[in-house]
């Protein structure tokens, strides 16, 4: 009986068009596992799937999408009557609110941990509870690995790498703990478990939220590989300098690749994630029709960039509410005569607190006459962990607080108000609405809503109006200003409000002034304009255009072949199409000694020398292959590189049977001692370099690390030694320039593997093979076996020509064959040098064999010997 556990794990064939599969219980309601699969028990025993299933499941919904976030959407608290823990929604939840961009077909299950220890002998009961009732499924982590995994590794060391902050010193932050990392990754593996007790793997999707998450996808894409996966990152992601930092870099960067799609709220954050993917993997983001790729193992990683929005309808709800009207009113009378600047942060040193109240105090120094008129209210959210770190940011945001307090109060008057949470939602819109300015102050914050909340807050509505005693008239003009800082996420969408850095105090002083003496005409204006956007780009907005690239990103999953690579956290599945396989050594070998002429052509940078290799000299190893393969008269060896003729008439001048094309075909040798032809039997007009070199020069002296490399009919732009980012930007304007300048010239540019090339017109790979298949047939030598191994874009010139080659098609065997794993014309791989290596190893031993004389006795057969 094969389990579903492993279904995808086996599974090398098509099974998209398959739908008579059973089906796997969308809720566990059962103990036990239910996701065996064994479709000839079920015929066999007369039942039909529909009927087993129905033991278990009453309903299926169409569709499902299953939550995972750090805490569940759920409050909770003991009855003092009963003992009994009870629940209820937390409308304050964002992955609770996202439901709003789904539609009503849509069923969510959310994973994640609860607010308070439930101690294990109540356990199982508040699993049922929460499941039925609220369609929450809770992972109880041990207080040791929560302490652990939660206030270690991800609020004291993950939260401030990733807001910039890194542990210089003892005493500056928190260095790198094996420990709490491995209860990082121990709590993501159960809530990995926990999503693959409720999963239908080939239906749901799954929605991972944040970084305390990062490195479930591992988890979730090792058991199930065609999982379709999402992840959205909540806070910044950081500049590649300070996260190669890591420790444990490369773990979280390949588990966050085994998603199908990755969000972030702002460009920034994923320009450096693909810069990190960039300069640690060496892996090329590609933008097609306004969507952002990776191609990674023959899976393409989708990324997203969408700034979360609110929910509208529960803003609009609590305005309407009377209990917010009465809380107005009474706000209003407070602050009667005054103008209330508000701030809403958590305590977190990286809100900017204590910088605020510097501001504000700099702004009563400079401006006497505001002194008794502007109050800055401070709503302060309970902080999100403990620690020292919090300990010292709250002494210090109290300690500014009270010295501008002492320098500026008067009689029933004090300059900063604090307001300790937490706070309730219904409070903090009374609090928007009465405040004519917002200041987030934060000097680095992933999102960050309060900016958008208090906007609506502002917009009218008529219980508001009524409280705040503003007629009709007026209540459509409504107005607000936002001062906001520009290192976090919500500042690009605000194109209204005022942008400060909030380290620059005399800036966020000035901003508070603008705000305070900016004609309300333009208030006005401001207020309107982000409105418009607030509304419109809601948290529901936010979900649905998340999903919807979530499918889209999902779609190739049953159109190609995958298994599994790899151990541990470094674990990744290779997707290829189903005509698409490695290249079995036993297989061509025995292909090789059934035919009589045979074509063998070689690629050699990247194929059977490793593109990392300084030394470009060929081994012994490689000599010696390639003079028992050309010394075959049955073969006809080539090697075919971009490389010029005297390094290659160098290199293998030893091998005096193999053939050479030089230059990408512009030259070729059909053995040692035979005279260099040229392409097309032309000589090359060279004029064009003397317009093309100037500006090649010119981007080598701009660009450390690239080099020129001049051929007889070419010129090359290599820039493998420069920065990754800035070689790949100049190696783009170079093409853009010599496109432009070449225009009326007979060449081509093209842009290969760290190159930028100019060749001749009508000279590539592709042409040489053509030319070599038609010479030999020519010469009565119609070919029965042919080989070709390459490893980059012009090498795919060759895959094409081989495999749309009429006179080799029913004919001959053909293996065209790309180094790595990757999209590609040629139906065969092999992994890297090393396996093209061992399989040219495989063919050596057959023409060895097929070369001893039969007199020898030798009655060894090729797969002993192999």
């Amino acid at each position: 009986m094969l389990s579903r556990s492993s279904f995808n794990l086996l599974n090398l064939d098509d099974y998209s068009c398959v739908v008579d599969r059973a089906r796997i219980p969308r809720i566990m309601t059962v103990p036990g596992i239910l996701t065996e699969f064994d479709e000839d028990n079920i015929a066999g025993s007369g039942e039909t799937e529909t009927d087993q299933v129905s033991d278990v499941v009453s309903s299926v919904t169409p569709e499902r999408r299953i939550i995972v976030s750090n805490q569940l959407p759920v409050k909770a608290h003991r009855d003092g009557e009963t003992n009994k823990w009870v629940f209820e929604f937390d409308p304050d939840a964002l992955v609770l609110q996202l439901k709003s961009g789904f539609g009503p077909d849509v069923e969510c299950v959310y994973v994640g941990s609860l607010p308070v220890d439930i101690d294990s002998s109540e356990q199982e009961e508040v699993a049922q509870t929460l499941l039925d009732k609220f369609r929450c499924v809770p992972t109880f982590l041990s207080q040791e690995i929560q302490n652990k995994f939660y206030h270690g590794f991800c609020k004291h060391y993950l939260w401030p790498l990733f807001h910039y902050m890194l542990p210089v010193t003892l005493t500056h932050g928190v260095r790198f703990d094996r420990v709490a990392w491995q209860a990082y990754v121990s709590a993501n593996k159960v809530f990995a478990d926990k999503v693959m007790e409720v999963i239908n793997p080939d239906e749901d999707y799954v929605w991972i939220h944040d970084y305390h998450l990062m490195v479930m996808p591992t988890f979730l894409r090792k058991r199930f590989h065609r999982v379709r996966v999402g992840f959205f990152l909540h806070s910044p992601f950081p500049s590649s300098e300070i996260y190669r930092t890591l420790p444990v870099r490369d773990e979280i960067l390949r588990s966050l690749l085994n998603c199908d799609l990755i969000g972030f709220h702002t460009f920034d954050y994923a320009r450096h994630f693909l810069s990190c993917c960039s300069r640690m993997f060496g892996l090329d983001y590609k933008s097609k029709r306004g969507y952002i790729g990776l191609e990674y193992y023959g899976r393409t990683v989708s990324i997203k960039i969408l700034p979360v929005g609110i929910h509208m309808g529960q803003i609009e709800s609590v305005k309407s509410s009377i209990k917010t009207a009465k809380k107005v009113e009474e706000l209003k009378k407070k602050y009667e005569g005054k103008l209330v600047i508000l701030g809403v942060d958590d305590m977190d040193m990286f809100k900017g607190i204590s910088l605020k109240f510097l501001a504000m105090g700099q702004l009563l120094e400079d401006y006497p006459s505001l002194r008794g008129s502007v109050v800055l209210v401070q709503i302060l959210n309970p902080a999100r962990s403990r620690g020292h770190d919090i300990q010292e940011v709250e002494h210090e945001t109290r300690k500014v607080a009270n010295e501008v307090n002492q320098r500026f109060s008067q009689d029933g008057y004090e300059p900063i108000e604090f307001v300790n949470g937490p706070v309730s939602t219904q409070d903090k819109v009374a609090y928007y609405a009465i405040s004519e300015c917002v200041v987030v102050n934060a000097v680095r914050d992933g999102m960050n809503l309060v900016p958008y909340k208090y906007t609506v807050s502002r917009q009218s509505s008529p219980e508001l109006d009524k409280a705040l005693g503003i007629d009709s008239n007026e209540s459509k003009d409504r107005k607000s200003v936002i001062i906001v800082s520009e290192f976090i996420g919500c500042s690009p969408s605000l194109s209204g409000a005022i942008r400060v850095n909030p380290w620059n105090i005399d800036s966020v002083t000035e901003a508070m002034s603008l705000a305070i003496t900016m004609p309300d005409n333009e208030k006005k204006l401001r207020h309107e304009k982000h409105y418009k956007y607030i509304s419109s780009h809601d948290v529901g907005y936010w979900a649905k255009s998340f999903d919807q690239d979530l499918e889209r990103a999902c779609k190739e999953h049953f159109h190609k072949r995958c298994w599994g690579v790899g151990f541990g956290l470094g674990f990744r599945v290779v997707a290829l199409g189903f005509n698409f396989r490695k290249l079995s050594v036993e297989h061509i070998v025995s292909s090789y000694k059934k035919t009589n002429s045979r074509l063998i052509l070689l690629d050699y940078d990247g194929t059977v020398m490793p593109q990392a290799s300084v030394d470009k000299t060929p081994s012994k190893e490689v000599i010696s292959i390639l003079n028992v393969l050309s010394g075959d008269p049955k073969n006809v060896v080539f090697i075919v590189s971009g490389r010029g003729k005297d390094s290659l008439s160098k290199w293998f001048d030893s091998c005096k049977n193999l053939g050479l094309s030089a230059e990408h075909g512009w030259l070729t040798r059909w053995k040692g001692d035979s005279e260099w032809e040229c392409c097309g039997g032309l000589a090359v007009d060279a004029d064009w370099k003397k317009v093309a070199l100037p500006v090649m020069e010119h981007y080598t002296q701009a660009t450390d690390g690239s080099s020129i490399e001049q051929k007889e009919s070419a010129l090359v732009w290599h820039h493998q030694e420069a920065d990754p980012d800035f070689g790949t930007w100049q190696a783009k304007e170079l093409l853009d320039h010599l496109e432009s300048v070449l225009a009326n010239e007979p060449v081509v540019v093209k842009r290969g593997q760290q190159i930028v090339e100019v060749n001749p017109q009508g000279v590539s790979k592709g042409v040489v093979v053509e030319s070599l298949i038609a010479s030999m047939q020519s010469k009565g030598k119609p070919l029965d076996f042919v080989l070709c191994i390459g490893d980059d874009r012009s090498d795919e010139e060759m895959f094409e020509k081989i495999s749309n080659s009429v006179s080799l098609q029913g004919i001959a065997e053909v293996f065209a064959c790309t180094v790595g794993q990757k999209p590609s014309m040629a139906k065969y791989y092999l992994d890297d040098t090393v396996d093209v290596i061992k399989m040219l190893h495989g063919l050596e031993s057959a023409s060895s064999l097929s070369q001893v004389p039969k007199s020898l006795g030798l009655g060894v057969s090729f797969e002993t010997s192999v």
